[in-house]
């Protein structure tokens, strides 16, 4: 798998279409710190550590809806591995005038993008989630 970030998005998009509670991926700390920023914001219920039955560790997602629509309306990778996005904390973007999120890999670890700017830090713009 080159992208497990994008694999990760797309499987909670594809989940969200079919109307799932949760979701199963791959276990990874860069996972889990994103899914962190992800909970904190309000977009997904939380998530939990399990292992499947081939004994590899794996994360189940609970996924968030308010009346029957998903709490995530967009959710979009902004650096891919064939294209990476790094950015300085003047130009990190601010998503629907606010409202969504981006999360950004800094060197201080993985955080929402008012983290990045309250902390002075720039870094890889991972995805934006509306």
């Amino acid at each position: 798998m080159n992208d497990p970030i994008g694999d990760m998005l797309t499987r909670i998009r594809n989940a969200q279409m079919r109307g799932k509670s949760t979701v199963i991926t791959p276990a990874s700390k860069l996972r889990a710190r994103v899914l962190d920023v992800m909970a904190d914001e309000g977009y997904i219920r939380g998530y939990e550590s399990k292992t499947d039955s081939a004994g590899h560790p794996t994360i189940e997602i609970s996924l968030k809806y308010y009346e029957g629509i998903p709490v995530i309306r967009e959710l979009k990778r902004v650096s891919k591995p064939g294209r990476r996005v790094y950015l300085g904390v003047s130009d990190i973007p601010t998503v629907r005038q606010g409202l969504g999120v981006s999360i950004v890999s800094t060197s201080q670890g993985v955080m929402s993008d008012a983290a990045a700017r309250n902390a002075n830090v720039g870094g890889e713009v991972l995805c934006t989630i509306f």
